[in-house]
């Protein structure tokens, strides 16, 4: 009695985890006509999958683009304006700002075209066409190959196929594995160097509530940038160049502003970065338990030395807000994702769906076909190995490389390795320019900090057997002592004053390699990466090609598992549809979250002693007037709203659209509710933040006067 109780409340646990699926997914474009396309047009949707992915015409896909290395953009004119997030665009933006020319705080538009600001190393890349490659991948792979043998065969096709879609370099083509190497595709793709910068609102506004409200509902933040796409002559990528005009598209979105109400079809189209949907209960214990709690207190010691010094300086604040918004962003997203799988029980969930599957296993009618009996056990001997490695990785990138002049010290190995006249006069050249850029955003009082803070708990929580041997200086001179190590370490290294620097690489010679050597800083960066190459290389290597060889293997009997499933592959950066609705949501007893947020809410946070509070005075002009234009509704001016799209990481950016596909928001967070949905996803509970497009064409139009890239976009007609 007690063994069938045990079973039923598997299954109903199973399908609990089942029925948790309504808008859950993030589906190949290319395979939408197969798979997904007749339950989004039930859902709503007015377009058919060729309207959204095609080689044969104009599609969806040629208006949505990866932005720089880890975003979305899109098209809204026929002259190469795309719009993504600020905080997409932020690294540009703080690029271009100075004490004179403060485009943070004040916004930049660029009233003519010819004011519009060139971006050193920014580009967009659009998808021409992707292809399924698994079978010409998978026929070089036989039973007997380990893991090894697999991956050369594998790159050894994936080789040989790239050149001759790449025609010669026109194109930058890449090989990615879906569903853990199961499955291949071929993305061919088309990169544009030359893109600038047309319009950011001030910080006040496209970074409003600041690290307060990040990852939060209800949010006010108009989270928007604008760009534009130049090319040459032949509408083709090129360098920058005064020649180059505006890049003339094959599609761009219209935009609609009749705006959204509750239960209205979304969907969103971008480039998600990562999710790990299918993963063990053991590597949920991992990350949650052991993983995201060191990594979370590590990102608070720095979250709170830069913010104190930021509040204190408006050049330090220029000077670290990206850096700031960089660390706080995975901080804060942790901390949600660790609530998240706690309040969802995920480990009891996924710890549910593996005895339900080992009981399949190991019935002899399944097992006869694939013997999957031990695949669960192994992965529990492996996680008890990998989790120590995976800890002092942590360490490194959290604590040891965290310090930015040790991050700093590694270029500086190659003066090291040269032995060359010719190359150190190079390298001279390269470090004298790379020396100014460092220092432009480098703070040493705020890098001193940093380091006392993080070094203490590295010293003494990191495991044992992969800690760096710098830290026997710590003990053996210093006796433990943290403070008067770190000001011996910082009053003696050249790599946190500008001027020693500067100094010691225009006299540098071969001769006196050992100076460089003997830094305090150099040494302790060194030893971080002797510890990785010495202690911790080989053994995690190790470990996750067991692992790769385990999730693949795990991947297929899930499939087997549950035949009548249709699975969606994890996020891997590649381009992706998920659709869901507008929908408001209820997070906790007793609290509903409205669906749409308005101006109103910005004047009600306006708080002028708090920076990310501080509402600029003429949009407060504005919002007394009701100056809202065409854009405002029912005599207020939307500007965000909730959905229950499934995204992550990579979408910042993406387009949001409605069921005719016309852009009616970005995309540009989640509410800190749904952040465990990397792992597991909560219809109930996930909700992705868009910004309202009407938002940023009133702050165009209205705030910046920007009525010439008004007249340019691309209108829906409603």
């Amino acid at each position: 009695m007690k063994t069938k109780l045990i079973s039923i409340v598997l299954i109903f646990n199973l399908f609990l985890v089942q029925f948790a699926k309504a808008d859950e997914g993030m589906w190949i474009p290319m395979l939408l006509g197969k798979y997904t396309i007749a339950d989004m047009q039930k859902k709503g949707f007015k377009l058919t999958a060729e309207d959204i992915y095609s080689v044969n015409k104009a599609s969806l896909k040629d208006a949505v683009m990866i932005f720089g290395g880890g975003c979305t953009a899109e098209l809204i004119s026929d002259q190469g304006l795309i719009i993504t997030n600020h905080h997409c665009g932020y690294g540009a933006i703080q690029k271009h700002s100075s004490l004179e020319h403060d485009y943070l705080t004040n916004g930049f538009y660029a009233k003519t075209i010819n004011d519009e600001l060139i971006n050193q190393n920014l580009s967009v890349t659009f998808l021409v066409r992707m292809e399924d490659v698994t079978e010409k991948i998978l026929s070089v792979i036989t039973p007997n190959m380990n893991e090894t043998e697999r991956d050369i065969a594998v790159n050894k096709v994936i080789a040989g196929l790239i050149p001759p879609a790449s025609e010669e370099g026109k194109y930058k083509v890449t090989v990615k594995p879906f569903f853990n190497g199961n499955q291949y595709f071929m993305f061919v793709q088309k990169q544009y160097t030359d893109v600038r910068l047309v319009l950011a609102p001030p910080s006040a506004i496209g970074k409003f509530g600041g690290d307060t409200d990040n990852w939060m509902w209800p949010r006010h933040t108009g989270d928007f940038s604008v760009f534009r796409i130049y090319a040459d002559e032949n509408n083709e990528p090129a360098k920058y160049s005064e020649s180059n005009k505006p890049y003339k598209p094959i599609k761009s979105f219209e935009v609609s502003i009749k705006g959204v109400k509750e239960g209205d079809f979304t969907m969103v189209f971008g480039y998600p970065g990562r999710t790990q949907e299918y993963i063990t209960s053991y590597a949920v214990k991992m990350v949650s338990e052991v993983e995201n709690p060191v990594q979370i207190d590590l990102r608070q010691s720095r979250i709170d030395i830069m913010s104190k010094y930021m509040n204190e300086s408006p050049l330090i604040r220029i000077q670290y807000s990206a850096k700031y918004a960089r660390v706080s962003n995975a901080w804060k997203k942790w901390i949600g994702e660790n609530r998240g799988l706690k309040r969802l029980n995920a480990i009891e969930k996924k710890e549910a769906l593996e005895a339900e599957f080992q009981a399949w296993a190991e019935n002899k009618k399944n097992k006869k076909k694939h013997d999957y009996t031990t695949i669960l056990s192994e992965y529990k001997g492996l996680y008890k190995e990998l989790t120590p490695v995976n800890l002092a990785m942590d360490y490194i990138y959290e604590a040891g490389l965290a310090v930015e002049i040790i991050r700093y010290a590694r270029g500086f190995a190659r003066f090291v390795d040269t032995e060359d006249e010719d190359d150190l006069l190079l390298l001279k050249k390269v470090y004298k320019n790379s020396i100014e850029g460092f220092f432009k955003d480098y703070n040493a009082d705020i890098d001193k900090e940093i380091f006392a803070l993080v070094m203490e708990p590295y010293s003494k929580n990191s495991p044992e057997q992969y800690r760096p041997d710098f830290f026997n200086i710590l003990e053996n001179e210093y006796e433990g002592n943290i403070a008067n190590w770190t000001d011996a370490i910082f009053s003696n290294t050249i790599f946190n004053k500008k001027d020693s620097l500067l100094s010691f690489v225009e006299n540098y010679s071969l001769e006196n390699k050992s100076d460089i050597l003997n830094d305090p800083i150099y040494a302790i960066m060194e030893s971080i990466l002797n510890s990785y190459t010495e202690k911790i290389d080989l053994k995690s290597g190790y470990l996750h090609t067991k692992k790769d060889s385990l999730d693949r293997i795990w991947m297929q009997a899930l499939m087997d598992f549950e035949p009548k499933k249709n699975f969606y592959p994890d996020a891997n950066s590649t381009l992706r549809v998920s659709y869901g609705k507008v929908s408001s949501s209820y997070p906790r007893n007793g609290i509903k979250y409205l669906y749409q947020t308005t101006l109103d809410g910005i004047m009600e946070k306006d708080n002028p002693d708090v920076y990310d509070y501080r509402v600029p005075e003429k949009l407060k002009e504005l919002y007394k007037a009701k100056d809202y234009g065409k854009w405002g509704a029912d005599g207020r001016m939307p500007v965000a709203f909730i959905a229950t799209n499934h995204t992550t990481g990579g979408n910042s950016g993406s387009p949001v659209l409605n069921a005719y596909g016309q852009l009616i928001g970005v995309n540009f967070d989640r509410s800190w509710e749904s952040t465990m949905s990397d792992i597991m996803f909560d219809p109930e509970q996930c909700r992705n933040i868009s910004l309202d497009i009407r938002f940023a064409l009133f702050i165009m139009e209205k705030y910046f006067g920007a009525d010439r890239l008004i007249n340019e976009i691309n209108f829906a007609k409603e």
